[in-house]
């Protein structure tokens, strides 16, 4: 279904455009007519046209002229040129200057209804195509940025594999870590990717409201509603519905929220009728759900419908091999934003930002990032940019492995490398050649440090 279009129809005899105007009138779709090439193109200039029809021979401006700087205004505006002269060269001309198809005259009229449906049905689909590549790409950088740690390379093959299907994602995680990220990630990468991804942040909302902005209302539902009000339900048919925070919603809301998971219908609130629904529902909770449904705090059933697929994200300290990585992005984001010429981090301000504690995770890493950049004398961050000198942050502390080298940069950065090479060798269960694979070292590479780090250890591995 293609919908209604803006057609341009452009010809200096007045029955001819009138008459193919008047078809594409009947075909339902919005029409504009001009008798000359000039005036055509302030048509151009100000409207979002989607198709032009125009003449090929015209006084003042021809149909290739016109066509030439149609497409110098509006690249992706489509040009259908009809001539009197039906010959092979002319149509070769046509298509190689970009025109989308060519009619000869007199323009007949199936052949002209058919024509434009062909080249609208291609220009939806070329957009749909840029767009959805678009998005694509923003989820790589997304989902690159989140990390390339073991545990997150793991969460997110899972998550490429769940987004293939409708299955309910449950995403679990501390705060700051990157669940939304993680949900849109999910979304982008389903087949749902050009709907709509439809957010919903249950702790901000007290029950009452939690139910009608789910579900919506009818008018008369309580005092205030002076008219039917479509919930996020509806706003995200055909999409996705995001739940954040889900283990901060009522007992009253779970049992409508369940009923929906199950039947995948709902009743706005004040209504009688139950409606259907074709959504995807991506949920998430820093809470314990499983703790929640042990103390009679989150029901049994609702918990298992939404965890058909769990994805958990590990905090920031569990995976500081990602820090580098994130830190450079945010930099980047950052000196863009604020127009710094900062560029890189020195060795010490990487240190000191690998040794915080990041209770706030990524969200934390951001904001020391921001200040950071802001701070900046010249093009490098220093150690002294950073709000986060171990002395003058109460509570801050190293990496594990590396308290004992204090003031040792490259003590403390051969206890990092130690520390990561262990994490992944644990992360494959001991199997040398997968981890080696996995770090980019050959396996006697591999076996070289851990023999070394073993007589270091007096024999301890």
């Amino acid at each position: 279904m293609l919908g209604q279009r803006l057609i341009l129809v452009v010809d200096d005899e007045q029955t001819q455009r009138q008459t193919v105007a008047e078809v594409l009138r009947d075909l339902g779709h919005e029409v504009r007519e001009a008798d000359s090439g000039r005036a055509a193109l302030d048509i151009v200039r100000d409207q979002a046209v989607d198709l032009v029809v125009t003449d090929m021979r015209m006084p003042g401006m021809s149909g290739l002229e016109l066509l030439q700087e149609c497409r110098r205004l509006r690249p992706d505006v489509a040009v259908v040129l009809v001539t009197a002269f039906g010959s092979i060269e002319t149509a070769v001309e046509a298509m190689k200057t970009g025109a989308a198809d060519f009619l000869t005259k007199p323009v007949d009229l199936d052949q002209l209804e058919l024509v434009v449906n062909r080249v609208l049905e291609m220009r939806r689909l070329v957009r749909e195509n840029r767009l959805l590549r678009q998005k694509l790409e923003e989820t790589r950088e997304g989902l690159r940025l989140i990390g390339a740690s073991p545990a997150m390379a793991e969460v997110m093959d899972r998550a490429a594999r769940a987004a293939e299907t409708d299955a309910t994602v449950l995403i679990t995680g501390e705060s700051g870590t990157g669940k939304e990220l993680l949900a849109r990630s999910v979304h982008e990468l389903s087949p749902r990717a050009m709907e709509k991804f439809v957010a919903v942040n249950c702790a901000a909302l007290p029950e009452n409201l939690l139910e009608s902005e789910l579900f919506g209302h009818v008018k008369g539902a309580f005092t205030g509603a002076d008219r039917d009000r479509p919930g996020r339900v509806a706003k995200a048919e055909g999409g996705t519905l995001f739940l954040d925070e889900i283990g901060d919603i009522s007992p009253v809301v779970q049992v409508k929220l369940l009923r929906f998971l199950q039947e995948r219908e709902y009743s706005p609130v004040g209504a009688d009728t139950a409606l259907k629904a074709d959504v995807r529902v991506v949920a998430a909770t820093h809470r314990d759900l499983q703790k929640m449904v042990d103390k009679g705090d989150f029901r049994e059933d609702l918990f298992y419908r939404l965890r058909v697929v769990n994805l958990h994200l590990p905090p920031l300290r569990e995976r500081r091999e990602d820090i580098p990585e994130l830190a450079e992005h945010f930099l980047r984001r950052y000196a863009e934003r604020y127009q710094r010429p900062v560029r890189r981090f020195s060795a010490e301000a990487m240190a000191c930002l690998m040794a915080q504690e990041y209770r706030g995770n990524i969200r934390e890493l951001e904001n020391l990032i921001e200040q950071a950049v802001v701070m900046a004398r010249d093009v490098v961050i220093r150690a002294g940019d950073l709000p986060c000198n171990r002395d003058e942050a109460p509570g801050a502390k190293p990496p594990a492995g590396i308290e004992d080298v204090r003031g040792d940069l490259p003590g403390m950065l051969e206890a990092l490398e130690r520390r990561i090479v262990m994490d992944t060798l644990a992360a494959f269960d001991g199997n040398k050649s997968s981890a080696a694979r996995h770090l980019g070292l050959t396996e006697s590479g591999l076996r070289y440090k851990l023999n070394k780090w073993k007589e270091e250890a007096g024999g301890e591995a």
